[in-house]
């Protein structure tokens, strides 16, 4: 499971440096040239852990999207997403804080990836390298709805999730 989830993040990194490379189109129609607007999202994910041991996870999260040209965001996020124990009911806590990119090959479809820190809520949890490679659409009414596996790798191992992410944006 490790091996493939490293080989998706590879193949998703890859392609998005390709699309970058290439003609792309506007996010929205509205735009003409490159946009330089500044959006704030309120989200909401739920996921499906890769390990066994999990039930689900959930989480949500305040995203600020900086149009840097009309193809390309840079991202910046910081969230909550909490892992539910299968056996004892329990559950651990992450607060993921992390920057990245959106890069829109076609108009509202997006590949996305994002690096960071995921600070534990629980004692003795510490920190995880936090890492997030997905695909998204972005409605014009501010909706976003995005597809991502999001890894937490520390200590040697790896928890992670498949999530849909749903999302509120708001021009600034």
């Amino acid at each position: 499971m490790k091996k493939m989830n490293h080989v998706f993040a590879s193949a998703v990194f890859a392609v998005a440096i390709l699309l970058a490379g290439s003609k792309t189109f506007a996010q929205t129609k509205e735009v003409a040239g490159d946009s330089k607007a500044v959006r704030l999202g309120i989200g909401f994910s739920a996921g499906l852990p890769t390990n066994d041991a999990f039930n689900i996870a959930l989480g949500g999260d305040l995203k600020l999207q900086k149009d840097f040209f009309s193809n390309i965001s840079g991202t910046l996020s910081a969230g909550y997403t909490n892992f539910s124990v299968k056996n004892d009911g329990g559950s651990i806590g992450y607060i993921p804080v992390k920057a990245g990119i959106k890069i829109f090959p076609v108009e509202r479809f997006y590949i996305s990836g994002e690096v960071g820190a995921g600070f534990g809520t629980d004692k003795g949890q510490g920190t995880a390298l936090v890492y997030a490679p997905g695909i998204g659409v972005g409605f014009n009414k501010g909706i976003d709805l995005g597809l991502r596996y999001e890894g937490f790798a520390q200590n040697g191992s790896n928890l992670g999730q498949v999530a849909l992410r749903i999302a509120y944006g708001f021009k600034l």
